[in-house]
């Protein structure tokens, strides 16, 4: 067990933004002292968000099919191709679902499914355009890179290409999915038959070339060693520092059940809320960290807003894939407005960019409320 007075020096290092080494990040997240930890994140958190908001956005998980022609263990959601339960959404019912969500406030959807082995790009094309023709207001977070990696070797296209055809047909920004651990060991004893660590990062790199915004994200507490949890931080980072297209990063523990490793232990809330912050605390590079409210609950999601995230995530109407693991968390939009305001924080809502898109005069009123100045609220809101 690694102590505090060990890590301390490293803890201030982070904490001034100096650039920890993966030496240092793993002999921190090794230590079981959490609340230094956490301390040290709050700390570079409230440096680069130095106002008085946390964020949340409103948006619709919706997974377009989930046929699969990769096989991951951990996964509960995906079925093989030829399987009785195989599922693609009528587009009626994909625009109905956009339309419930722009009526509940939301500005955006997060668009996946599974490795499809039937349809070409313009099908994802056409699928695009329907919804750019009836929604032009609301951005597609969409394609995870494993997806994007896939639409490659079934076009036979190479991965510029595929991302400019997807970008011209309304393709708003990527989401950091099939992320994992990014380490090839892992990667291979989890999943077969899915992109592997270069090449997920390589989707992102390419995507960033071209002028487009991605998150990155990561789920832990599986087959994975801590200094492998490091690794995958370096190579979030690197990437980042490359090309400075990541909006945010998101980590979240394995949910075991109903999955091929139900054998492993699920990481508990101690471990979930001590890598978010060694997360913080290492890239230095990436603005956001948003909690995972939908894997924790309602508690430990309000208690990551002190251990490095500035952001609650989304209100979630709608997630599919890791309620087939049994993670069953569901928040409405006032409990995720009452967690930011009891953790000290005016909630705003905002989009995938991180720009305030809610009522600017009714969260200045209630920041001067709080005797927060104006000439503060200008500052942050620029």
């Amino acid at each position: 067990m690694i102590l505090s007075s060990d890590i301390a020096p490293l803890l201030e290092k982070a904490a001034a933004g100096e650039r920890l080494t993966p030496e240092e990040g793993l002999k921190i997240l090794e230590s079981h002292d959490l609340v230094a930890i956490g301390a040290a994140a709050n700390a570079v958190t409230k440096r680069l968000h130095p106002g008085p908001f946390r964020t949340f956005n409103i948006d619709r998980n919706i997974n377009y099919t989930n046929a699969c022609t990769a096989v991951c263990d951990f996964c509960a959601f995906y079925r093989t191709p030829n399987h009785e339960e195989v599922y693609v959404l009528p587009r009626d019912v994909l625009l109905k679902k956009i339309e419930e969500t722009v009526a509940l406030g939301g500005d955006q959807i997060l668009l996946q499914g599974g490795l499809h082995p039937k349809y070409k790009l313009d099908w994802y094309e056409e699928m695009l355009q329907d919804i750019k023709k009836h929604f032009p207001q609301v951005n597609v977070h969409g394609f995870s890179p494993p997806e994007i990696y896939h639409f490659t070797k079934v076009n036979h296209m190479p991965l510029q290409e595929v991302l400019e055809r997807l970008k011209a047909a309304g393709l708003g920004s990527l989401p950091g999915g099939g992320g994992e651990i990014l380490v090839d060991r892992v990667r291979a004893e989890i999943t077969r038959g899915k992109v592997m660590t270069d090449d997920w990062l390589d989707v992102h790199r390419v995507w960033h070339r071209l002028g487009g915004r991605s998150t990155a994200t990561m789920m832990f507490g599986h087959v994975e060693t801590l200094a492998e949890r490091i690794e995958h931080f370096e190579r979030i980072r690197q990437l980042q520092d490359e090309t400075g297209g990541l909006t945010a990063f998101i980590s979240w523990t394995f949910q075991p059940d109903h999955t091929d490793l139900s054998h492993i232990p699920p990481a508990g809330a101690f471990e979930y809320l001590k890598t978010q912050a060694v997360s913080r605390l290492y890239l230095d590079n990436v603005p956001n960290i948003q909690s995972s409210w939908v894997t924790q609950g309602e508690k430990i999601g309000q208690l990551a807003l002190h251990f490095g995230a500035n952001d609650m995530g989304s209100l979630m109407i709608e997630e599919n894939v890791v309620a087939q693991a049994g993670t069953v968390h569901h928040l409405s939009l006032e409990t995720i407005k009452r967690c930011i305001r009891e953790a000290g924080y005016i909630p705003r809502q905002r989009n995938v960019f991180y720009e305030f898109i809610d009522d600017a005069e009714k969260a200045q009123a209630e920041a001067s409320a709080w005797g927060v100045p104006n000439a503060e609220l200008t500052i942050l809101a620029g």
